[in-house]
C-alpha cells in the first residue's frame, strides 16, 4: 500500500529518533482506528532510519491475552539476560529492569515497537507505565500502537492518560485519508473516489482492499473482501491461511508448518493473496480484521481440528504460555487440556499482576471443571473470588465465596470453611453490608478457634475486632488486635504482623492517639517482605488516617506513592479507596474543582463498589451544598445510607456534620441544632476527636447548652474557649481556608474580618455560604456589603463551574474528548461527564451549538 498523507508523521518520528540518539528517549503513542495504517507508518519509518537496532513485540487478540506477550516476543529477538529471565519465569520487577537495560544498550539507538496495545494485559500495561517514567535519559525510542476507537477499558485509558503526562511521551494520531489520497490510491481505475472515501471512511486498509477486490462490484465489508481473496487462492493456500488465522496475529513459520503436517502452501502463494506479510521468521496478517474474517469463515469442525493440532504442537514445544494453550484447548474442545492450562494461566496471570486475565482464566476453568472433584472446584471458586475482589467486582467475588464455603462444608474442610468466611466478611464490608460482615467474621472465628492456630485464625480475630470496635466494644477489639499481633509474631508470618500493625494504628488513631507510626511500620514491613496485598492495604490505611489527623500534605504524598503502587498491580478496589480519600483532602484544602473531577471519575466507573462511593458522594454533596447547587441533599442521603449499612459511626458522623452546617447556611438554626444534638449523642465515645469536634463545634455555635468534652483538636477548642482568631489561624495553618472563613463568619463582628472571609468564600464559589455571611453582616448592621461576583461571572452564565468553563472553551475549538483529556490532565470519562453537564447547563444538544454559546458568552479558548 502506498503511504499517502503521512509525510509529516514520518518527519516527526525522525525528529524523535534524533532526540533519542542525543540521550532524550522518547515514547511515541501512535493511535488510530483499525486499518488506519499505524503498522505501515512504523514500517516505512524503519525503512528510512539508518543505524538503529529494532525490536518488535505485539499484544495478542486472544479472548484472554498472554501476560507480557510483547516482552516475551522482544526477548526472543534480543537474547541475553532478558531472554534468560523470561525462560526462568522471573517476576515482573526483574523482567522490567532487564527490558530497560536492553533499551539502554551502549551500541547506539534502540527502537522497540509494541503493537496493538488495545489488547494489552495488565502486566504489559505495567511494563509501559514503568518504561514511560524512566525513558527520558536513554538513547531509546519506544513506539506504541493502539486502536483509539477500541480503547474502552479503564486500565488502557488510565495508561494513555498517565503516559501522556510524562516528559518523554509524544502522541501521534493518524487521521483518515482525504478524497485526494483515495483518488491517488485508485490510480487509473474507474472508481468514484469520493464515494469510496465515504463508504470506507478514508480507512487506508479498507480503501486498498476494496480497490484490489474490484470496487464497487463487491460489498464494502472486510468479510466480503477477504472471502473474495480466499476464493481466488489455491486450496493449499486457503488451508494455510486458515491455519495461520487460528494461530493468531503473529505466526511462526515452523509452528505453521507443524500444524499443517509439513504440507503448508508455498509462502509466495499466500503472500499473493494480499492478506499476509512476511518477516524473517514469521508471517502475519496485514490487518487483524482480515485474520478475524478468515477465522470466521472456517467451518466449525475444521476450526476445532486446527486448534487441536496447534495445541499438540505448542504443547510439545514445552515453553508456550499457558494462556495461549488454554485458548487453543477451548477452541479444540479438549476439556482435560482446558482444565490444566486454564488453571496454570490463571495462577501465572495473578503472579504477574494481570488480575483481569487471571479472573477470566478462572472462569474458563470453571466452565469446564470436573464437578466430581469438589476440592478442585472449591479452589477454583476461591481463586476467582480473590481476583474479583481485587478488581472491585464484589458481587462476583461474594457469589464465588459462598459457593466455595458450601463445597468446603460438604468436604468437612473446617479450616477452609473458616478461612473463606473470613474473606467473605471483608467482601461484605466492602459492599457496605456491615451487619452481615460482622456475622461472617464471628462465624469464621467460631469455626477456627478449636483448630491449631494459624494465619486463618489471625485474620478471623482481626475481622471480629473491627466489628466490635464499630459496635462500641472497644476494649475487646484492642485485645483481639493485640492477640493477633502476638500470634503473627509466634507464627513468623510477616503478612499477619503487617495487618495487625495496621489494625493497631487505625483503632488507636480512632480513639484519639497518634499511632500513625504503627501503620508506617506495617507498610515498611510489607514492602521489605514483598507482600503486595498487605502493602496496598497499608497504603490505603496510612493515607486515610493521615487525613483523619489532618496531616494533609503527607496524605497527598502517600496518595501519589500508594496509587502508583496499586495501579501498577491492578488493585482496583484499593486504588479507588485512595481516590476517595484524596477527594476528601482536596475538599479540605479548598481545591474543590479538582475534588469534583475526582469524585465524578470514581462514580462514573461501572459497577464501582458501595464502599468506594462513600467519600465521593459526601464530598460532592458538601461542595454542591456550599455552592448552592442542586442535588446536594440526595448525594448526602445516599452517602448516609451507605454509612449506616457499613455500621461505622465515623462515616455517619461525617455526613451528619455536613448536614448541620448546610442547615445553618440555609437559615434553619433550630433544625441545625436538633441535627447536631442527635448526631453528637450518637457519635460520643465512638468516633475520632476530629469527627467529634465537627459536631461539638456546632453545638457551641448554636448555643445548645450541652456540656462539651475536653481534648478536642486545637481549632475547635480555641473557638469554644472564645479565641475565634486563634481558631481561624489554626485552620489556616492546616490549609483549610474555608473552615477559617466559616469560623470568622460565625464568631467575628469586625467589618474587616467578615469581608476577608467573604472574599475567600466568593473565590471558592461557595455561594450558599457567602449568602449566609452577607445575611449575618446585615444582621450586624453593616452597610456597603459586597455583592459578590457579577451574575455572568458567577454562573458563566449558566451555572458552569470553573472546570466546565475550561471544557466549554476547548469544545469551542472543536477538540475531541481525548484531546481535552490530554490538555486538562483528566480522564476521558471525566471529560464525558463534563461535556454532558455543559450541554445541559447551556441548554443545547450538540457540541457545535455549545461552541456558538461559548462565543456568545465570551468564553475564549
Amino acid at each position: 500500500m502506498e503511504l499517502l498523507e503521512r509525510g509529516s508523521f514520518l518527519d516527526a518520528l525522525a525528529g524523535y529518533a534524533a532526540e533519542a540518539r542525543a540521550g532524550s528517549g522518547r515514547l511515541v503513542l501512535v493511535s488510530g482506528e483499525s486499518g488506519i495504517g499505524k503498522t505501515a507508518l512504523v514500517e516505512a519509518f524503519q525503512a528510512q532510519l539508518d543505524g538503529a537496532r529494532w525490536l518488535w513485540g505485539a499484544c495478542d487478540g486472544l479472548l484472554t491475552p498472554r501476560p507480557l506477550g510483547p516482552l516475551f516476543d522482544i526477548a526472543a529477538q534480543a537474547g541475553g539476560q532478558l531472554a534468560e529471565l523470561c525462560g526462568q519465569g522471573a517476576g515482573p520487577a526483574r523482567l522490567f529492569g532487564a527490558f530497560l537495560a536492553e533499551l539502554d544498550a551502549p551500541t547506539g539507538l534502540t527502537v522497540a515497537v509494541i503493537e496493538d496495545v488495545h489488547w494489552a494485559d495488565e502486566a504489559t500495561i505495567d511494563l509501559l507505565r514503568f518504561t514511560g517514567r524512566r525513558l527520558g535519559r536513554m538513547k531509546a525510542l519506544v513506539l506504541v500502537t493502539y486502536r483509539d476507537d477500541e480503547l474502552s477499558d479503564d486500565p488502557l485509558r488510565l495508561l494513555v492518560g498517565d503516559l501522556a503526562t510524562h516528559r518523554a511521551t509524544r502522541r501521534m494520531g493518524l487521521p483518515p485519508l482525504s478524497d485526494e489520497a483515495v483518488r491517488a490510491l485508485a490510480g487509473r481505475r474507474d472508481v468514484d473516489a469520493a464515494e469510496l472515501c465515504r463508504v470506507t471512511g478514508g480507512n487506508p486498509f479498507l480503501v486498498c482492499e476494496a480497490i484490489e477486490a474490484g470496487w464497487p462490484a463487491i460489498p464494502p465489508t472486510v468479510r466480503d473482501v477477504v472471502s473474495a481473496r480466499l476464493a481466488r487462492s489455491s486450496a493449499p493456500a486457503r488451508e494455510t491461511l486458515q491455519a495461520a488465522a487460528v494461530i493468531g496475529t503473529s505466526i511462526d513459520r515452523e509452528v505453521l508448518a507443524s500444524v499443517l503436517g509439513g504440507s503448508a502452501a508455498p509462502l509466495d502463494d499466500c503472500l499473493r493473496t494480499g492478506l499476509l506479510t512476511a518477516g524473517a521468521r514469521t508471517v502475519q496478517f496485514r490487518h487483524e480484521l482480515a485474520r478475524m474474517a478468515v477465522e470466521e469463515a472456517i467451518p466449525p469442525h475444521r476450526r476445532g481440528e486446527l486448534h487441536a493440532r496447534l495445541l499438540r504442537v505448542l504443547g510439545d514445544a514445552g515453553n508456550t504460555d499457558p494462556a495461549v494453550l488454554a485458548h487453543h484447548a477451548e477452541g479444540a474442545g479438549d476439556v482435560a487440556a482446558i482444565r490444566k492450562y486454564a488453571l496454570e494461566a490463571a495462577r501465572r496471570s495473578a503472579a504477574l499482576g494481570a488480575h483481569r486475565e487471571a479472573a477470566a482464566q478462572y472462569q474458563r476453568a470453571l466452565r469446564y471443571a470436573d464437578t466430581a472433584d469438589l476440592a478442585g472446584l472449591a479452589g477454583l471458586h476461591e481463586g476467582l473470588a480473590a481476583e474479583c475482589s481485587l478488581l472491585d467486582r464484589l458481587e462476583e467475588s461474594e457469589a464465588a465465596l459462598r459457593t466455595a464455603v458450601q463445597i468446603r462444608r460438604e468436604l468437612a474442610d473446617t479450616m477452609r470453611v473458616g478461612a473463606d468466611l473470613g474473606v467473605l466478611s471483608g467482601v461484605l464490608w466492602q459492599q457496605c453490608r456491615g451487619e452481615e460482615s460482622i456475622r461472617a467474621a464471628e462465624e469464621s472465628l467460631r469455626v477456627l478457634q478449636p483448630l491449631p492456630p494459624g494465619p486463618e485464625l489471625a485474620m478471623a480475630q482481626l475481622g471480629v475486632a473491627f466489628g466490635r470496635w464499630d459496635t462500641g466494644r472497644r476494649a475487646e477489639a484492642l485485645d483481639g488486635v493485640a492477640r493477633t499481633l502476638d500470634l503473627g509474631k509466634r507464627l513468623g508470618r510477616d503478612d499477619v504482623v503487617s495487618q495487625a500493625l495496621v489494625a493497631t494504628g487505625v483503632l488507636l488513631v480512632d480513639s484519639g492517639q497518634d499511632e500513625i507510626g504503627s501503620i508506617e511500620q506495617a507498610l515498611r514491613l510489607a514492602l521489605d517482605a514483598n507482600l503486595e496485598q498487605e502493602a496496598a492495604s497499608a497504603y490505603v490505611a496510612l493515607q486515610d488516617n493521615l487525613v483523619k489527623v489532618q496531616r494533609l500534605e503527607e496524605a497527598q504524598r502517600c496518595y501519589g506513592a500508594g496509587t502508583a503502587f496499586c495501579e501498577g498491580r491492578e488493585l482496583r478496589w484499593r486504588t479507588r479507596c485512595m481516590h476517595g480519600a484524596q477527594a476528601d483532602t482536596l475538599l479540605l484544602l479548598g481545591r474543590w474543582d479538582e475534588a469534583v473531577d475526582l469524585c465524578n471519575e470514581v462514580l462514573a466507573i461501572p459497577g464501582v463498589s458501595a464502599s468506594n462511593q462513600l467519600y465521593p458522594l459526601r464530598v460532592l454533596g458538601t461542595i454542591r451544598g456550599r455552592r448552592g447547587e442542586p442535588g446536594d441533599a440526595e448525594l448526602l442521603d445516599s452517602s448516609a445510607a451507605l454509612a449506616a449499612g457499613i455500621v461505622s459511626p465515623g462515616w455517619v458522623a461525617q455526613v451528619r456534620a455536613v448536614r448541620v452546617e448546610l442547615l445553618w447556611v440555609s437559615g434553619q438554626p433550630d433544625l441545625a441544632a436538633q441535627e447536631a444534638r442527635e448526631a453528637y449523642e450518637q457519635a460520643l465515645g465512638r468516633v475520632d476527636p476530629w469527627q467529634l469536634g465537627s459536631l461539638a463545634i456546632w453545638l457551641w455555635r448554636l448555643g445548645t447548652g450541652l456540656d462539651l468534652p475536653d481534648g478536642l483538636p486545637e481549632p475547635y477548642a480555641l473557638e469554644i474557649a472564645g479565641d475565634w482568631r486563634g481558631s481561624a489561624a489554626a485552620w489556616e495553618r492546616l490549609g483549610r481556608t474555608y473552615d477559617a472563613a466559616l469560623t470568622r463568619i460565625v464568631a467575628a463582628r469586625e467589618d474587616a474580618e467578615l469581608r476577608a472571609a467573604l472574599t475567600v468564600l466568593d473565590d471558592l464559589g461557595a455561594r450558599a455560604t457567602a449568602a449566609a455571611a452577607r445575611r449575618r453582616m446585615r444582621e450586624l448592621g453593616m452597610t456597603s456589603i459586597p455583592r459578590g461576583p457579577r451574575a455572568a461571572t458567577r454562573a458563566a452564565p449558566a451555572g458552569l463551574t470553573a472546570r466546565e468553563q475550561e471544557v466549554l472553551a476547548l469544545l469551542s475549538q472543536g477538540l475531541p474528548d481525548r484531546e481535552i483529556s490530554r490538555r486538562l490532565f483528566i480522564s476521558e470519562r471525566t471529560v464525558h461527564h463534563h461535556v454532558s453537564a455543559v450541554l445541559a447547563k447551556v441548554g443545547v444538544s450538540s457540541r457545535t451549538a455549545a461552541a456558538r454559546e461559548a462565543a456568545r458568552l465570551g468564553i475564549a479558548p
